[in-house]
């Protein structure tokens, strides 16, 4: 399918483009008047995400706001635990909270997997569906999910962590275990990206948040081979893998079937160069300096865009948007991009 703004899409084909595509992980949420507006009238983070009506309009507030390249369904990465059977809430300024916890094999054999958990999440394919409906062809529309070593972290260690030392524990002290539900959460992955893709997203990102308290060995063994398995059972459209803070498996990460690998804005790319030469790149843009000066941004911007080559960058922050970011920040950032 072509778009009034297809940027992102001749990206992946390799067609040429006048500038790089640009959206930003997080874009709907709170830098927006318009999504702390409807986020203050509900009871909390998962009514949002559970009204699909709702998730659809703070999903296209950004293209309208800030005229970005691409819209990314506004839904959370925690709904993969949830239709498995492990619920969890999010606290407002707390973040996620599981009442149970994975600590065992028996714990991990009572989960459901795979398209009848996926098919539970039956809102979120509503939200996607009615979101290309409004769109009506403007922007391709972005499905993820999470990667499974990072949902395993969350439902082992039931809360957010600096270090994350319950769940590699559990790598350690259960591997067996560690293994099925790795296994489980990745059949479950696989049948949600393809019923949203089934549901109209054009493009897929698997978000590897906390690739980076793991060393390389764990890594190869816990994670890639369970990102591997997602990003080769997904073949209809695009896909992008992001693992934050993975500078040491980026080689690994490069030969997976992804066609584009996100950097997160510790990574040089010059040293992203030297180990990836196949694939387009995403983000690296620090998130902080949006929290700087407006004044500097544009210079910081044509930085990094000089340091990928043409055709291969899909421009993005290394991170989400931080909360606090100025609107205007932002839009700058944006508009340096879009030339304006």
């Amino acid at each position: 399918m072509a778009f009034d703004n297809n940027l992102l899409l001749d990206t992946f084909n390799g067609n040429p483009t006048p500038r790089p595509p640009v959206w930003l992980m997080r874009q709907a949420g709170r830098i927006l008047p318009q999504y702390r507006a409807i986020r203050g009238s509900l009871s909390g983070f998962k009514e949002l995400v559970q009204t699909p009506h709702l998730a659809a309009e703070v999903t296209i507030q950004p293209v309208d706001e800030l005229n970005v390249d691409a819209a990314i369904i506004f839904s959370d990465i925690l709904v993969i635990p949830e239709c498995m059977g492990l619920d969890y809430d999010l606290i407002e300024k707390v973040g996620p909270r599981f009442p149970e916890t994975i600590n065992s094999l028996k714990d991990v054999e009572s989960l459901d997997s795979g398209k009848t958990a996926a098919e539970r999440l039956g809102y979120v394919y509503d939200a996607v569906s009615e979101t290309v409906r409004q769109l009506d062809g403007r922007v391709p529309l972005i499905g993820f999910c999470g990667a499974p070593w990072t949902l395993l972290c969350y439902m082992v260690e039931g809360k957010g962590s600096k270090t994350f030392s319950k769940a590699r524990a559990f790598l350690m002290q259960n591997p067996k275990a560690a293994h099925l539900l790795l296994d489980k959460i990745t059949e479950s992955c696989i049948e949600y990206l393809k019923l949203k893709v089934k549901a109209g997203v054009s493009v897929v990102q698997v978000f590897d948040s906390w690739s980076g308290v793991l060393s390389a060995d764990l890594y190869n063994e816990f994670a890639m081979p369970y990102i591997n398995r997602i990003l080769d059972s997904i073949t209809e459209v695009p896909k992008i893998v992001f693992a934050k803070g993975a500078w040491f498996v980026l080689e690994e990460l490069g030969k997976t079937s992804a066609d584009a690998v996100g950097l997160d804005w510790t990574i040089d790319p010059e040293f992203a160069l030297s180990k990836i030469d196949d694939k387009i790149f995403q983000g690296n843009f620090d998130p902080a300096y949006l929290l700087g000066n407006k004044e500097d941004i544009p210079q910081r911007a044509h930085d990094m865009l000089n340091r990928f080559p043409k055709g291969k960058h899909i421009v993005n922050l290394g991170h989400g948007v931080y909360p606090e970011t100025p609107l205007e920040n932002v839009k700058t950032f944006i508009n340096t991009i879009q030339g304006k």
